[in-house]
């Protein structure tokens, strides 16, 4: 099987890290590739923090928690975090923002690094608070929040198997 199709249907959300950081040479290689989606129009309208100071994750997940009524943290125990923003501007910004995403998760995987699309990012950034950060990391201009890309490494029971394919989910027009 082609290598690329097979990781694509092998990789699995993670929902539990080990405490073992990422290293500074895949994160990058893995934003890299986040770079490098599709975009609508080829205008690259997306912005990507890479979160990887304890404090600032632990109040990103703080916040995170506080928009679904819960005190746990829904990032999972991971130690980074990509913020994937995206130009609201744009017709294709969620598209856009959601393109991204796969890629990062994809090239994680491919790294042998897990990862978690964690979803609130919109309600994070059209927060004051949210807002205030961006203003914090210098990130200028409108922006509308995506989603949450955790990553790290995978604890024991962090990765379940996939579920079966559930049939009837394509069509073929001949």
């Amino acid at each position: 099987m082609n290598e690329v199709i097979e990781a694509l249907e092998q990789r699995r959300s993670c929902r539990k890290f080990s405490d073992k950081p990422v290293e500074d040479e895949k994160v990058k290689q893995i934003v890299e590739a986040g770079l490098y989606a599709a975009s609508g129009m080829g205008r690259q309208g997306t912005h990507l923090v890479v979160v990887t100071d304890p404090e600032t994750v632990a109040e990103l997940s703080h916040m995170n928690a506080a928009i679904m009524g819960s005190e746990g943290d829904p990032f999972y125990g991971a130690k980074t975090v990509i913020v994937v923003l995206s130009n609201p501007a744009n017709a294709t910004c969620v598209e856009d923002g959601a393109l991204v995403m796969g890629n990062l998760m994809a090239a994680a995987h491919s790294l042998g690094v897990a990862s978690c699309w964690i979803h609130r990012a919109k309600e994070e950034f059209e927060s004051e608070e949210g807002k205030a950060l961006l203003a914090k990391w210098g990130v200028e201009g409108e922006w509308r929040g995506v989603g949450h890309c955790i990553l790290g490494y995978a604890d024991e029971g962090g990765e379940k198997p996939a579920a079966e394919r559930l049939a009837g989910r394509v069509t073929y027009v001949r």
